[in-house]
């Protein structure tokens, strides 16, 4: 997936977490739920931002 694209998914994953935690709470299941899928998007971006850096050296 190109990064801008994943870049998109994120701004927008991070979004609904904001608007759930002032819904529910911090500590709510939905709240840690959405935290952990923007943490796994997070860290696929890291991982694919530094295959495509070691590609280009």
């Amino acid at each position: 997936m190109p990064n801008n694209e994943m870049l998109k998914i994120i701004e927008k994953k991070r979004i609904e977490l904001i608007k759930i935690v002032q819904k529910n709470g911090i500590n709510s299941k939905i709240s840690i739920k959405f935290s952990q899928e923007l943490d796994n998007l997070l860290t696929e971006y890291i991982k694919q931002d530094l295959q495509n850096k070691k590609t280009l050296n």
